[in-house]
């Protein structure tokens, strides 16, 4: 029998990957989320086995979020020809009838924090400027400051009007959870904890001390929580990702301008492991592949190809989920419960222990207690279907886009088309100090699936879907673009590098 998942009528999602993956929980998120679990687990980062409870306490850090999100005099005071005890006599008497009265009433000890009202201000409008997504209309509490070091580390709530606090599942919904978990099972996770722990966890860097003085002490959640539930004992994705991180991180770079390099290979990774999962469970045992055009302005065929080959793509989970269902049919406990003397209740036992469904007492499922075991097979997958357009079955388009894999421009659907920040990261994960070209695209594919190039869509050559000028003109595209961007040297017609600035030679 399979792990009972708390909080879910029936678990087949979350069998196939996890409890779990989010659509609205974009890359930057799951990063969050994961940095608030290692902050709790800084005294033995990534080195959970298998089994092994994984808790953490979240922190809340209500006072930073309301003064960089829930205050928004703080410019108009600042502009007033006033004194300065003046200015900070207003803003104080402004701040507390907004507070959330969530440890954030008296925030007087700011003036002795800060010299002037001038500098409080100048310290908002800093950290402001450097935020996840400071100008959305997302609530207060749902906004997120750049994870400077671990007092700029917190979770997202949900602040009723009554002033209660809660955790919410709608951003933070797991995903960063599953994040530490994956790499918690890679076979470097240890390494590559300790090198995070050292790089993003200095309480004396600058910028997190700004964060400190503004937050004052750290408030955390009442109680700690146990993390989500990953499937996969192992799986080559995660310690992919983990040699991508470790990669990032052994560049020549400040490690906030490596964040970003970190969050675009957690998403892609995080993407293809979604996308792999789902080919495993409907028996696929061919690698992901990621048809990408090189934006150009003529409509070429590759373009086609890359909308037929994201639209194959975004098909796969819906089929998984189909197949883990109707799959029961062919193991030995359905023959077993069919020649049972009572085969519909054998069945039910059955489709309960796989998929904690049909529930024992009907509940709102009372017509499935009778119910043949093709009638429960049809009724499971049509529920599991609805549920998983609603969240899961938006993951790949969600977090394709975010990452800036996918993109609709000068085209009328959707396709992968890698953008410049992607491809950026690309270059610092993949190049230690300088790769040639082809081998550059061929290891792309090897790692990501993704095909540019002749060379790596030769199967698209042979099945006469594309000509083999069609692909050599994006592998020159491509080329063009990394140029154009200072990561490609051309030495002759027939001979290019692709340069990391920030490896060991730093592309010199």
């Amino acid at each position: 029998m399979r792990q009972k998942i708390d909080g879910v009528d029936f678990a087949v999602d979350e069998h196939i990957w996890g409890h779990r993956l989010y659509d609205e929980q974009l890359p930057h998120l799951a990063m969050l989320e994961f940095l608030g679990v290692l902050g709790s687990n800084t005294d033995n980062p990534l080195r959970a086995q298998v089994g092994d409870r994984v808790r953490y306490r979240p922190q809340r850090q209500i006072r930073l979020r309301g003064l960089l999100f829930n205050n928004p005099y703080v410019e108009s005071i600042r502009e007033k020809a006033l004194p300065d005890p003046e200015k900070w006599k207003e803003w104080l008497e402004r701040f507390a009838e907004d507070a959330a009265s969530l440890g954030d009433f008296d925030m007087g000890y700011l003036r002795d924090v800060f010299t002037s009202f001038e500098d409080f201000a100048k310290a908002i409008e800093l950290l402001r400027s450097s935020s996840f997504e400071a100008r959305s209309n997302k609530r207060w509490s749902s906004k997120f400051v750049f994870p400077f070091g671990p007092d700029a580390l917190y979770e997202d709530l949900r602040i009723d009007s009554d002033g209660g606090a809660s955790n919410d599942r709608r951003f933070f919904a797991r995903s960063g959870e599953l994040l530490y978990l994956m790499l918690c099972r890679a076979k470097r996770g240890p390494e590559l904890g300790d090198q995070l722990v050292k790089r993003l966890f200095d309480s004396s860097a600058p910028m997190n001390r700004l964060v400190k003085s503004l937050q004052g002490e750290a408030q955390h959640a009442a109680d700690p929580r146990d993390v989500g539930y990953l499937p996969h004992a192992s799986h080559p994705r995660f310690d992919r990702l983990c040699d991508d991180w470790l990669a990032i991180l052994s560049r020549d770079m400040p490690v906030y301008d490596a964040l970003e390099h970190l969050i675009s290979s957690a998403g892609l990774n995080l993407l293809l492991y979604f996308l792999e999962c789902a080919k495993a469970q409907a028996g696929d045992a061919e690698p992901v592949e990621i048809i990408c055009e090189m934006v150009s302005r003529e409509r070429t065929k590759v373009r086609m190809l890359s909308g037929e080959s994201y639209q194959y793509n975004q098909a796969l989970s819906l089929t998984a989920v189909r197949a883990a269902i109707e799959g029961i049919r062919l193991t030995d406990g359905w023959a077993v419960a069919a020649v049972s003397d009572d085969p519909n209740g054998a069945f039910a036992a059955l489709m309960r222990d796989s998929f904690q469904w049909p529930p024992k007492d009907g509940g709102d499922d009372a017509d499935s207690i009778n119910s043949t075991g093709e009638q429960l097979i049809k009724t499971l997958v049509d529920k599991a279907e609805s549920r998983h357009e609603q969240h899961f079955g938006k993951i790949h388009a969600a977090w394709s886009r975010a990452i800036g894999l996918s993109s609709r421009r000068l085209s009328r659907r959707t396709r992968y088309a890698p953008n410049d920040r992607l491809l950026k990261a690309l270059v610092v994960t993949m190049v230690d100090d300088r790769m040639q070209f082809d081998e550059f695209l061929a290891e792309a594919k090897v790692r990501y699936g993704i095909v540019i190039g002749d060379l790596e869509g030769a199967r698209l050559v042979s099945e006469k879907l594309v000509d083999q000028e069609a692909l050599s003109d994006n592998r020159g595209n491509l080329e063009t673009r990394l140029v154009g961007l200072g990561l490609v040297r051309r030495l002759s017609d027939s001979c290019s590098f692709v340069e990391n600035p920030f490896g060991v030679g730093g592309g010199e």
